[in-house]
């Protein structure tokens, strides 16, 4: 706009033109003025600005570097902090203060809502801000009313207010990057100290009770524990018993064996004995065969005034009683029919 009455200077007048050199340096006058607009109008970008125009009735955001300031506004980009003190209503009517630290920064995506809450100026941050102190008494307020002192906490009304003020930033144009209830204090100082005698009676109480239920834990797990000692050592008397059981069964079948085959080797002699004695009923003349017996008959061969003893062994006389009856029948029955020839 500016610039119009310059170049109305350098335009040709009554058909008339200038020299050439006139005209150079009417281009170099007219480049240094363009340059010095622009060095005054033209602004750069700060990383922690958001810059403002508007285009069809709509408030957007300049993504370059640079930006002419007579056709934008520079707000800041960063975020605010604030803390508001509330003057709020328990149930009862009374009365308490109520305070909320409030960090906020503008919505990229409600720019348009930022400048109708803050107006076009490089504090509706703060302006918006200034509105939605409004908008958190009210909830403060309504939020508070519905209970009594001693069942507000801060923690709980700043889960409130955090799901009712996304819906009331967005009208201001405005992101709350966190939103904190710090205390809330009755304005009356006695009931300050008697809500302190009953927090600190309440706090002893649940220690108490929290010390209660550590010895209960306590004595639980070490009866617990002594239980499954015994329970250990139960199944391992059991185990033992178990084990003596097996052993004094397989010792039972080992002694069951022995017997057995005792008894079998018992009998296999026993058999073996009564074919002898069979054999020697049947075949009197084997009876020479026998060591003793020829050993007998030896002695008397060479000695026959001499008398010739047979020692038997233990298991030689076991074995022995019928042989030696059997060779008593046999010598007798000789003997006798020797008698009967002489007599003859």
């Amino acid at each position: 706009m500016a610039i119009l009455p310059i170049l109305s200077y350098f335009t040709p007048k009554n058909g008339a033109l200038n020299s050439g050199g006139e005209m150079f340096e009417s281009l170099i006058v007219l480049l240094v003025l363009i340059i010095l607009y622009g060095f005054y109008e033209y602004r750069l970008r700060k990383p922690d600005q958001i810059v403002l125009f508007e285009k069809n009735n709509n408030i957007s955001a300049r993504k370059g570097r640079f930006y002419p300031r007579h056709f934008s506004l520079a707000i800041p980009g960063n975020v605010q902090s604030r803390l508001i003190e509330i003057e709020a209503e328990a149930k009862g009517h009374i009365l308490i203060n109520v305070r909320i630290a409030v960090t906020a920064a503008a919505s990229n995506d409600h720019l348009s809502q930022l400048i109708r809450a803050g107006g076009w100026t490089a504090k509706c941050i703060t302006n918006a801000l200034d509105a939605s102190k409004v908008i958190l008494e009210a909830m403060v307020k309504e939020y508070c009313e519905k209970f009594e002192i001693e069942e507000l906490s801060s923690e709980k009304l700043t889960e409130s207010l955090k799901n009712k003020i996304v819906d009331e930033a967005h009208k201001l144009g405005l992101v709350f990057v966190s939103l904190t209830s710090q205390s809330i204090e009755p304005k009356d100082k006695e009931i300050t100290i008697a809500l302190q005698q009953q927090e600190e009676a309440r706090l002893k109480e649940q220690t108490e009770k929290s010390q209660q239920k550590t010895r209960i834990a306590i004595a639980k797990s070490k009866a617990e524990a002594d239980e499954q000692i015994l329970k250990t050592e139960h199944e391992l008397e059991l185990k033992k018993l178990d084990l003596r059981k097996v052993r004094e069964d397989n010792e039972a079948k080992i002694a069951d064996q022995r017997v057995k085959e005792e008894l079998e080797r018992k009998k296999l002699q026993l058999e073996f004995e009564q074919k002898e004695m069979e054999l020697l009923k049947n075949s009197p003349e084997l009876l020479m065969l026998s060591p003793q017996l020829a050993r007998l008959a030896e002695a008397s061969q060479q000695l026959p005034n001499a008398k010739t003893i047979v020692s038997l062994s233990a298991n030689d006389v076991q074995k022995g009683s019928q042989i030696v009856e059997t060779i008593q029948t046999l010598l007798q029955n000789v003997l006798a029919g020797k008698t009967q020839g002489n007599q003859k």
